[in-house]
């Protein structure tokens, strides 16, 4: 599209800009105006997604049928199927009729479904379908309708974050995103931002017949350099009230901190840090931190960890060392064809004496837990096995056969060491 075409389409829109972003989506727009296919358009709130749309229905084929837009996000999620793809009679409480929907009212128009990212899973589903076969069904309703609409979505969300969450179906995205349309935040627009700002002094001053309000060299700056977190319609609004509320026609660099929120909560002015200080620009900075300390935390309770283990291991050799003194007398009074295997195996060797021995000492410590939890339901309990059983889950024989078990063992394994 040569320049001319172009200030054409923006002085029939009303649109105010000249920034190569803003340029290539009108350009984007016009060209995919004369087809059927899907236009998914992508911009932060506020930035105007509004009126390319428009724009596509009013070159397109379908320029003399219905369209509609819908915001997606004002529609309560128990309603919005009834409202997108109609409804029967008596399908849910207050349907006293039927109702066709907007894909049924639409039919050969377009629909423009602003904040698409917002509607739920289940009717996403149905706008899968809609877009592959054009069929639908209605709420409480069994027939198959039929319907030609063209569909251009918005959304200010990350699609790919909300995929990546499960908030939002990747088919659905991509059968959207046929042809993505990607509009420049203000921020990024340049000298538009003092275009729109003229734009938007001169219509208040004819509204409500006021003087027309300027801005000062320091002022400009300053308007250029904010972030502009609500985008063109925060321009507006800071706009009207300047206007209104300003006592001085002529905007100063001081006058204008009293409508460019500066607190915390909102996007600040583009700051300088000062030597010595440090300030986070995304929350990616900032999880890294964190997760660099979490790495710390973490290799301090592996350490901690591998310490315990090597005191444990010392104390299990202490105990194999004192139990392997007797393991000579023990191998010379058995032949060596009871120690042998049913598996084929060679006569065991003193090391493999050894290596069974330092099985048991796990064992008996799974049985001193048993005796401990015993012990403990007993001291609890005062001294009554019956009560005691019952915490444990067992019988009152169990109970004392189990203690009287432990307490010959305790005797044998005391005789042993000794």
């Amino acid at each position: 599209m040569n320049t001319s075409e172009l200030q054409k389409v923006k002085q029939r829109y009303n649109i105010v800009g000249n920034c190569d972003g803003l340029n290539r989506a009108i350009d984007v727009a016009m060209q995919v105006a004369p087809t059927d296919l899907s236009v998914l358009i992508i911009g932060e709130s506020g930035v105007g997604k509004e009126i390319i749309p428009r724009i596509i229905h009013d070159n397109s084929p379908r320029r003399r049928e219905k369209y509609f837009a819908i915001n997606c996000g004002s529609i309560p999620e128990g309603t919005i199927d009834s409202e997108l793809f109609g409804h029967e009679k008596g399908s849910f409480t207050g349907a006293i009729g039927e109702s066709e929907g907007y894909f049924g009212v639409a039919n050969k128009g377009t629909i423009f479904l602003d904040e698409v990212g917002e509607l739920p899973m289940a009717t996403q589903a149905r706008l899968l379908r809609v877009l592959e076969t054009g069929e639908y069904i209605r709420v409480g309703g069994q027939k198959i309708m039929k319907t030609d609409v063209r569909i251009v979505a918005a959304t200010n969300v990350n699609m790919r974050k909300a995929i990546s969450e499960g908030r939002f179906r990747e088919d659905l995205y991509y059968r959207l995103n046929t042809i993505p349309i990607q509009i420049p935040p203000l921020r990024d627009r340049g000298e538009d931002i003092l275009l729109l700002f003229r734009l938007f002094a001169m219509q208040m001053a004819e509204k409500y017949h006021l003087p027309k309000i300027t801005l000062s060299d320091e002022a400009k700056y300053i308007m250029l350099k904010y972030k502009w977190p609500g985008n063109v319609r925060q321009l507006k609004n800071i706009t009207e009230q300047m206007s209104v509320l300003s006592q001085e026609r002529e905007i100063s660099g001081e006058a204008i901190h009293k409508f460019i929120p500066e607190d915390a909560e909102s996007t600040q002015l583009a700051t300088i840090s000062s030597p010595g200080s440090h300030s986070y620009e995304s929350e990616r900075e900032i999880l890294y931190k964190i997760l660099y300390e979490l790495r710390g935390n973490v290799s301090d309770l592996r350490r901690d960890m591998n310490s315990l283990r090597k005191q444990l291991d010392a104390a299990r050799s202490a105990t194999v060392d004192t139990s392997a003194s007797n393991l000579p007398s023990i191998i010379t009074d058995q032949p060596s064809a009871t120690i042998s295997s049913s598996a084929r195996t060679a006569a065991p060797t003193v090391q493999d004496a050894v290596a069974e021995e330092i099985s048991e000492p796990e064992s008996l410590n799974l049985e001193d837990i048993g005796r401990q939890m015993v012990e403990k339901a007993l001291e609890r309990n005062g001294g009554n096995r019956k009560k005691a059983a019952q915490e444990l889950g067992i019988s009152d024989r169990t109970l004392y056969s189990y203690h009287t078990a432990w307490r010959m063992l305790r005797s044998m394994w005391t005789a042993s060491l000794l």
